[in-house]
């Protein structure tokens, strides 16, 4: 699954592999035949729960048991879209693992009318079902044993509403060109809701078939994972669609199925690839499908492995919650992020293919190979997003970019890490599945020797467990006992992998550097202002290093492993001065002591080329962080940033850019005005001329373009007079043209983010009304959301009713919000007042829901403040006060507080 991203602050695949947490050593599974130890949470006697009708319900466990497991789903589906219900049956084939006299399974407001049981070639006899809904679970009970070996068939007839969430089987709708309201049906069921669409086993270990029948009015048309087989007439204006059997085995979060009248566009690759959108809409597919295309023939060739499907779908919902999902053979996707228009800027195309590259690479991770349970989720989403930047440097030649920073936070978690709960497993997927999953998988590549080991470890990999569910330590050991010298570097692997996946967090690399002898020391890079959580935590770190003596080239790089406290190594001749973590692929900080960091501040004032744009981007991102951690003055970041009025290119500029203009709003926030000018003066100082060389029109490269758009964005929002004034110039000219005018895409959202300062707002609404482009649309609501006008901000009432702004875009309207000093305290109000509202729309632990708090909290820096967000979300009890983006919230506060503190005297000396 793709997540939203918080911005458009983007940053270098190696940036990102510096650090982040986020979409869950090995926990084992409850009762699991293949676990290696016994789950801790198991009580010796067990208290089993009443079910809804009085009985007592034979399974006191979140986690199902193993004595059952099913062998294929037969269901069928009957969706009304005009009342939104929907009747359903499910018939599972299931096989006896262990003697048992119940089977337990999931699910969560199902109506079940109907039950018969069905053992091996016996009769179908009526069951009575048991529900316990606090664990999501229905149950039957048997007087006799069912025994180890046999096959039966539960079949279950159920009626239930179409969810108005984003989650389950829910509805949908859109305005087609005439303004007429269309609707249609969607899934998404990642991670925890096929059980809210037909009674199932919903655990990714419970893999089996699926044979889907799907019922459909005339005018509409269904998809689901496979092909179509056949198409039924049930009268006149009703059909049934039947689609064939999956020729896999898959888990029930990948199932999907959709009823909609939408627009198909294919293309033959390997396999028919075909991307579905709504009538109005066919036309932006072109871009996506071409993309489409050469990321599947190039993973077909990495994996060695075909893509095993028929057919595979991308799907455009107008109302989706998520980036994309994998479901297998028929992706779903929010329009933004498959949909472009013939003259949407590279930039904007580049996003379109970076998400198709990661939900195709589900296709073998997370699909093909599946985690055996959610805390190893990042076995699906780590991979995923490393293999996203990897195909793209195949098919474009740039990389998103993005900071290192929550996984600092004490209340973050190991990369493979124990969930239990529906809101912890909802809570996995966060950055630390994601980017440092990522992350870590570069630094072991580049760690090894040889180019193509790691692709013939991944390789080895997936043949190994096709088809299977695995743990993480599968991962380092597939291969394993294939050669004695195989198997020790295996074992030497796991060694090192382990305790980047086991434990929290990331080492602080410290570097003590005296004529030839260089000590090197790790701790806990650990950004908590309580001092008694300093962890004893060791990282088996490959240190990679340049010097003075070459810089630049790949065999310019040393490694020296790092598994103990302290190391030394040894330099030949003279060394003015030590790079460490060549080009920014380990995942560590390193702070070089006063003289260190002198002595690269000089190197880079001499000759910033000296080091690569990469080790450049690293050092800035590195000093913000130490400072933050309060182990560099903020002279020290003056003095390195000097330079950047020399600096050329992207990452180093738009780095030191996302992290000055986090320290003014903070200012901003905290009511520091003076302060707040001085450092507006700073910045437009530093980055003045590189302001003044950019210009408005169309620009070709992906680079530049984020580049312009991070200077221009932030010289406006600073006030800069000739930024303002030239945005505003190309909004009259956009308006009075009719739309006819294009702007670049890169310009667009700082043009709409000026023209919402203005009397332009209510015109920027009404184009929000009619956009055509989703992108476009995108930034014209973020331009809407960045207006400082206190009358205006009631536009995030909006996104709660859906009828001007789609409720999907909540967690993007709050964002923006709150990065305006108008808007700040009014979204903190606004979330207070309506938590119930937004949990009922958004699961709590959600990846939204983090967003939200985030966004609310994090440019708190008072005791005042802190002392709110405590006392609010510990008032919700059950409803999301024990979520970890809470506890990450207090402690961004008691930082930011602590920064103020530290910083404020020493700022107002400097600026």
């Amino acid at each position: 699954m793709a997540l939203i991203p918080f911005s458009n602050g983007l940053s270098s695949l190696q940036l990102l592999l510096s650090t982040l947490d986020s979409h869950n050593g090995c926990v084992c599974a409850l009762f699991s035949y293949s676990c290696p130890k016994q789950n801790k949470t198991t009580p010796s006697e067990p208290v089993y729960p009443i079910s809804t009708n009085g009985e007592v319900f034979p399974w006191a466990q979140l986690r199902l048991p193993q004595s059952v497991r099913p062998l294929g789903y037969n269901l069928t589906l009957n969706p009304d879209l005009d009342t939104m219900t929907f009747t359903g049956r499910t018939a599972i084939t299931m096989f006896i693992r262990h003697n048992t006299k119940h089977i337990v399974l999931h699910s969560v407001n199902l109506n079940i009318t109907k039950a018969t049981f069905k053992l091996s070639d016996g009769e179908a006899t009526a069951v009575t079902v048991l529900e316990y809904k606090p664990n999501q679970q229905i149950a039957v009970k048997f007087t006799e044993e069912l025994k180890a070996g046999q096959k039966c068939v539960l079949t279950l007839d159920y009626a239930a509403e179409l969810s108005h969430t984003y989650d389950g089987f829910y509805n949908s709708s859109y305005s087609d060109k005439e303004g007429n309201k269309k609707v249609l049906a969607a899934t998404q069921f990642e991670p925890l809701s096929a059980r809210k669409a037909f009674p199932c086993f919903d655990e990714p270990s419970f893999k089996a078939t699926f044979l889907i029948q799907i019922s459909r009015k005339e005018g509409y048309m269904t998809l689901s994972n496979m092909p179509k087989a056949k198409t039924t007439s049930l009268s006149n204006i009703l059909f049934m669609d039947e689609f064939e059997k999956t020729t896999v085995n898959m888990s029930t979060y990948l199932v999907a199925f959709i009823v909609a009248n939408f627009t198909p566009v294919n293309k033959m690759v390997s396999n028919t690839l075909v991307i579905y959108a709504v009538p109005e809409k066919y036309e932006h597919t072109a871009y996506a499908l071409d993309a489409a295309s050469k990321l599947l023939d190039f993973y077909n060739n990495f994996f060695e492995i075909p893509y095993p499907l028929k057919k595979l779908d991308l799907v455009a919902i107008p109302d989706f919650l998520a980036g994309a999902m994998e479901n297998w053979g028929l992706i779903t996707f929010r329009e933004t992020s498959l949909l472009v228009g013939s003259q949407s800027s590279a930039l904007e195309k580049q996003v379109v293919a970076s998400v198709v590259a990661h939900e195709l690479a589900h296709q073998w991770f997370g699909n093909l190979v599946t985690m055996n349970w959610w805390n190893d989720l990042w076995l699906n989403e780590g991979f995923a997003t490393y293999m996203q930047y990897t195909s793209i440097q195949h098919v474009l030649p740039h990389l998103d970019i993005v900071t290192m920073e929550k996984d600092a936070l004490n209340s973050s978690h190991a990369v493979s890490t124990e969930v239990n709960t529906p809101e912890q497993v909802e809570e996995m997927f966060d950055s630390v599945s994601y980017e440092k999953g990522a992350s870590i998988l570069l630094m072991l590549n580049a760690s090894l020797p040889g180019e193509q080991q790691f692709r013939k470890g991944i390789i080895q990999y997936l043949k190994q467990f096709s088809g299977l569910n695995t743990y993480t330590s599968d991962l380092w050991n597939s291969g394993a006992g294939s050669s004695v010298e195989l198997s020790t570097q295996l074992q030497n692997i796991s060694e090192m992998m382990n305790s980047w996946t086991s434990q929290k967090g990331f080492p602080l690399v410290t570097v003590s550097h005296k004529g030839d002898e260089v000590t090197l020391t790790q701790e806990h890079f650990l950004l908590t202002s309580d001092n008694n959580t300093r962890s004893s935590s060791l990282w088996n770190i490959p240190v990679s290093y340049i010097n003075d003596t070459c810089s630049l080239a790949p065999e310019c790089r040393q490694i020296f492993t790092l598994k103990t406290k302290s190391g030394t190594l040894k330099l030949p001749g003279n060394v003015t001065w030590l790079k460490m973590n060549y080009k920014n692929t380990g995942f560590y900080i390193v702070d070089y002591g006063k003289d260190g960091w002198a002595e690269l501040c000089d190197a880079l004032t001499d000759d910033y080329k000296v080091l690569t744009s990469e080790d450049r981007t690293s050092l800035i991102h590195n000093i913000f962080a130490l400072s933050r951690l309060g182990r560099v003055t903020f002279q020290q970041v003056h003095l390195l940033l000097k330079y950047l009025s020399n600096e050329t290119e992207t990452t180093p500029i738009t780095e030191a850019l996302l992290q000055l203009n986090t320290v003014y709003r903070l200012l901003d926030k905290r009511h520091e005005p003076e302060l707040g000018a001085r450092l507006k003066v700073y910045m437009l100082s530093l980055f003045g001329s590189l302001v003044g060389n950019q210009t408005w029109d169309e620009i070709e490269s992906v680079s530049k373009q984020e580049l312009r758009a991070a200077l221009l964005e932030t010289a406006c929002r600073l006030k800069e007079e000739s930024c303002i004034k030239q945005a505003k110039a190309i909004f009259k000219s956009y308006v009075e043209s009719n739309g006819t005018v294009r702007i670049p895409g890169d310009l667009q959202q700082v043009v709409f983010n000026v023209a919402a300062q203005s009397d332009d707002w209510p015109t920027l609404l009404n184009l929000y009304a009619n956009a055509s482009y989703d992108s476009e649309k995108r930034k014209i609501l973020k331009g809407l959301a960045s207006t400082q006008d206190p009358h205006q901000i009631v536009i995030l009432k909006e996104g709660l009713s859906g009828h001007i702004v789609q409720t999907q875009e909540m967690p993007l309207v709050i964002d923006t919000v709150c990065k305006g000093f108008a808007g700040y305290l009014f979204a903190w109000d606004f979330i207070q007042e309506n938590w119930d509202q937004l949990i009922e729309k958004f699961p709590v632990g959600s990846f939204a829901i983090q967003r939200i708090i985030k966004s609310t909290t994090s440019q708190f820096s008072t005791k005042a403040h802190l002392a709110q967000v405590q006392s609010f979300f510990s008032s919700l009890k059950e409803r999301g006060s024990s979520m970890r983006s809470v506890q990450e919230a207090v402690e961004t506060i008691k930082l930011n507080q602590r920064w103020m503190d530290t910083n404020l005297a020493s700022l107002r000396k400097l600026l």
